[in-house]
């Protein structure tokens, strides 16, 4: 059954994201993550410039900072549920574990409309295979994050 007729699928990029971790023996998927960790993109200028843009995630042990937009949102007006969604994240390079799952959000929702966005379920990072590598607490983590974006997706267009 392929990942999109498959209900339990995980929606955008993620879903491939989460075979390839499965794919892997536990050391390999450390090293996955750190790649992950390695490819985070930078903050643009105008975010880098104004950290207060961003928003803390607590629940992370390391110290990250997300921001959502949506297109289309501003001015009082909601976006549409189509509308794309692009992540914004600032993770020092110290913490390879937050930066790599912020490289994961990154690569598997980064351009992904507000529905899809919406649509990844709470246990995403139970769903990457990492529970014996990462500890609970990091994955609490991540679920921080998730949480951190759907909410701003959700105040961005009204959902």
């Amino acid at each position: 059954m392929s990942a999109a007729a498959d209900p339990e699928a995980l929606p955008g990029g993620l879903q491939e994201i989460a075979d390839d971790f499965a794919a892997l023996s536990g050391p390999d998927r450390l090293q996955l993550l750190l790649e992950f960790s390695e490819e985070l993109p930078e903050l643009p200028a105008r975010l880098a410039e104004d950290p207060g843009l961003l928003e803390p995630v607590p629940e992370c042990q390391s110290p990250i900072f997300l921001t959502v937009e949506v297109d289309g949102a501003g001015d009082g007006q909601p976006a549409p549920p189509d509308a794309a969604v692009r992540l914004f994240f600032s993770a020092p390079p110290e913490a390879p574990t937050t930066r790599g799952f912020a490289g994961i959000l990154a690569e598997g929702l980064d351009g992904s409309s507000a529905e899809t966005v919406l649509a990844v379920p709470a246990d995403l990072p139970l769903r990457l295979s990492l529970e014996d590598q990462v500890s609970p607490l990091r994955l609490r983590g991540m679920g921080g994050m998730l949480g951190r974006i759907q909410r701003q997706v959700r105040e961005q267009t009204g959902a």
